[in-house]
């Protein structure tokens, strides 16, 4: 059994106006999940450092951040980030480039989490559908080209506010979504703009919303999570 999440961290800003990475971390731990994708987890502006200072993690968290080594004083790669636990082992990662008119991206690895290896992708996806599509393929296409296939799960915030259609009818063609439940806004939960989804090795046991106190008050989404195990 694997647990995954996925967090729009709002780059640490919460409804107090009140940047507070001390307060992402304790709804993470709250979560306890194995692999987390964050995004908006860069400032925005300046160097666009992590919101989430590296020693901090090291320190007060069992997670670390996988490093794609393309900027420095960010954990990830366009606010995209992926926290897994310390004692996982990092089989392999890279950034997948995505078209886009505005600064977008998503992130891959490879990891054996409990004894079990499997293919994580994060992202968040463009405002304009016509965006969101072309890097819904660019990803697919990403995944589909790697040559060992491996259990897969992608989660971010799609941006999609549609029920069925847009990236997700292009994403659901081979990938199965968690009923997760609205996430957005996190004042009144209306919009499923935070999506996991998983290939056909995997099966979600469990999946849902986090609705805690601090996470009502740390960012603009809640986050969501899911219980997973291979087939």
């Amino acid at each position: 059994m694997i647990k995954v999440a996925s967090y729009n961290i709002h780059k640490g800003i919460g409804l107090d106006r009140r940047r507070d990475p001390a307060r992402i971390l304790e709804v993470l731990r709250e979560i306890d999940a194995d692999i987390i994708a964050l995004q908006e987890a860069d400032r925005r502006f300046g160097a666009k450092t992590c919101v989430i200072p590296l020693h901090i993690l090291d320190e007060h968290s069992p997670w670390k951040a996988i490093s794609f080594g393309l900027r420095a004083g960010s954990m990830g790669w366009h606010g995209n980030v992926l926290l897994i636990r310390k004692e996982s082992m990092l089989m392999d990662c890279e950034a997948i480039h995505l078209p886009t008119l505005e600064p977008r991206g998503a992130v891959m690895a490879d990891v054996r989490s409990g004894g079990t290896p499997i293919r994580v992708v994060g992202m968040h996806l463009d405002l304009s559908g016509l965006w969101r599509r072309r890097q819904a393929h660019a990803i697919l296409s990403h995944v589909d080209s790697c040559s060992i296939r491996r259990p897969t799960v992608l989660m971010g915030d799609l941006n999609e506010w549609s029920a069925h259609g847009g990236c997700l009818r292009d994403f659901g063609r081979a990938y199965g979504f968690a009923a997760t439940g609205p996430s957005f806004h996190v004042r009144r939960p209306v919009a499923r703009l935070d999506r996991i989804m998983v290939s056909s090795e995997l099966r979600v046991v469990e999946c849902g919303v986090h609705h805690s106190a601090t996470a009502r008050k740390a960012s603009d989404h809640l986050p969501i999570w899911a219980s997973l195990e291979v087939v």
